[in-house]
Formats: structure tokens, sequence, C-alpha cells
């Protein structure tokens, strides 16, 4: 039996600009960070027979490939040459369609149990690189580079992506009281609604493809801000990342009409009246979490958002990435 934990994550900048259709182009930065809520995936293999099982929200047994319907879990198994006696179950700390990367999160930790089971060495880098190409090449979904390199390293990371895909990752050079102290202000909160991110995405990526002028200049001032918000916390200035995340938060919506609605807008401005500095919604929006920074009476912001029906997601940030827990 082998049991991996693989973190989700929270992008502090440059969403977006991890998208092949933008990347491809102009480059892509990435600041995000691995938080301590986890999928975790168990593969086992059976004594008793060659059936194929495969459990999550829905539970399957199968005696051949092609018919497992969970796409991520069928073209893992195709890709690692798992035909046959295998057992999959997973768990989550976080529903699908959040917006945290759950995809991904499902796929490298299912990379990571596999490789691990046929004893073979894989780094972070290339589960990282397997699943992208799984999910976007194979299975044609709308995915960047962000949700595969951040469920394989975790931590506060940035991504350098290059015009032809590769992937230059480095820890950023952020002290513990500065990490702390933007783990402490940044509150997390549910929306209480999820969606695929897919519509969103794809319109984005026409957008940037057929080069329309809006779009594309927030998505370049959106990379820049990834590089502010990534040097005001490398720097301590960590208030900073408030006022920055405000005026992520006005270009973002420039990308897509679904990135908001009328009431996420109303949400954010009475964030804004109650001591936000800033905040941003997750994955690609529309739905998902809404991270805001607070540095000050936290305790009523909390009321407050509370009283407007949103959940606090608790967390700390996880330094440790994907890793298997159990190998027996």
């Amino acid at each position: 039996m082998i049991v991996t934990r693989t973190p989700f994550r929270i992008t502090l900048g440059g969403g977006g600009t991890d998208l092949p259709s933008y990347y491809s182009k102009y480059g892509g930065l990435i600041f995000s960070a691995g938080i301590d809520k986890y999928m975790f995936v168990d593969v086992n293999r059976p004594v008793a027979d060659d059936l194929i099982r495969v459990k999550y929200s829905k539970s399957e047994t199968v005696e051949n490939i092609g018919e497992v319907q969970h796409e991520i879990a069928r073209e893992i198994l195709r890709f690692t040459g798992i035909e046959k006696a295998i057992e999959i179950s997973s768990v989550s700390d976080i529903p699908a369609g959040t917006g945290l990367g759950s995809s991904s999160c499902y796929a490298v930790g299912l990379l990571h149990a596999l490789h691990t089971l046929k004893r073979e060495y894989t780094s972070l880098g290339d589960m990282a690189e397997e699943d992208f190409k799984i999910e976007a090449e194979v299975l044609g979904r709308s995915i960047g580079k962000q949700d595969p390199y951040l469920a394989a390293f975790g931590g506060l990371t940035v991504l350098d992506i290059g015009k032809d895909g590769k992937v230059k990752v480095r820890k950023a050079n952020v002290s513990y009281e500065t990490a702390d102290t933007l783990n402490a202000n940044m509150l997390v909160f549910f929306t209480g609604l999820t969606r695929s991110a897919d519509e969103i995405l794809t319109e984005q990526k026409k957008a940037v493809q057929e080069e329309k002028k809006e779009v594309v200049e927030s998505m370049h001032y959106i990379k820049q801000l990834g590089y502010e918000i990534l040097e005001a916390v490398e720097l301590g200035n960590v208030t900073e990342v408030g006022r920055l995340f405000n005026a992520h938060w006005q270009h973002k919506k420039k990308v897509s009409a679904k990135m908001s609605n009328e009431k996420f807008d109303k949400i954010y401005d009475i964030a804004l009246e109650n001591g936000a500095l800033g905040g941003k919604i997750s994955g690609a929006g529309g739905g998902g979490f809404f991270t805001f920074y607070v540095e000050n009476n936290q305790k009523k912001f909390r009321e407050v958002m509370k009283g407007l029906g949103l959940r606090e997601m608790r967390y700390r940030f996880d330094f440790e990435g994907s890793k298997v827990l159990v190998d027996f």
C-alpha cells in the first residue's frame, strides 16, 4: 500500500500567465503558496483478482482500463503502464471546483504513488510535467503550469515560465517572520460555489490568441503585479501585498466578464469597507475561495464575512510539497 499527500495552493501573483496561450508569446510568472489542505491518494495491489477499482465521489470496479470513467486516473494508469490489478482511492480536504488546484493535486498524488509502487525514482519537476501533459495534451483541458508544479513543490514558490514552456522553480526568499505575518493576515473564505474553470480559461485563451488589447494588457499588468508582490514579500513589506491584491482584482476582472458577478463585487466592497486592503478570488474566478488581506480588526472582519454567508478556511502554509506518507 502506498499513500501520498499533496497540497492545495493559493495564488499570490501572476495567475493566468501560466497558460500556454499567454506564456508561449510573452513568458509567464507565478508566485504561489502551498497550504496545509491536502489530497490523499491510496494505491494498493489486490491479491484476489485483476480488477481495477477507483474510489472517489463514485466507486468504480471494472475489468479493462478503457472502462474507467475517471479521466485522470484512466490516463495516468495508461501512462504508467498499469492496466490491471490496482485499487485507487482518494480523500480530499477541499472539494473540486474551488480554484485551488484539485485536479492536479489528484494527478500529482496518483503519479507519485504509482511511481513509488513501481520503484521508479521520478523528480517532483518531472511529475509536474507528466501531469501537465496528461491534462493539457491528452485530455485537452485548459490548465496552466501552476497547478501541477505547486502540487508537487508546495511552499512559497516562484515559477519562471519560458516561451518554450520550460519552468524554472525556486523558493521565494522569505523570512520566517514575514511568512508568519503573511499567513496571519491572508484570510480565506469559501464562497459556497464550486465550478469548472474551463469556460473562463477557454475564453481567456481565445482572447489572448486573438490579441484583444484590453485582455492582453491586463495580463501583462497582472504579471508585473506578480513581480511586485514577490518583491514586497521578499523585502518583508507585507502591507504592500494588500494594495497590490486590490490592483490585481481590478485588472483580473477585465480578463473575463465571468470572473466576478454582482454578488462577489458586493462582498468585495463590503470587505474593503471593513478593513481589507485588497483581495482576490481563487483560480480562474466565478466561485471558490476569496482571499482578503486584513491587518487590523480581524475578529470584526470575520464576523462580517460570516454574516454574508462565507465560511472561513483556517490554514497554514505547507513547505513539503507532495510526499509519500505510507509505503509498505
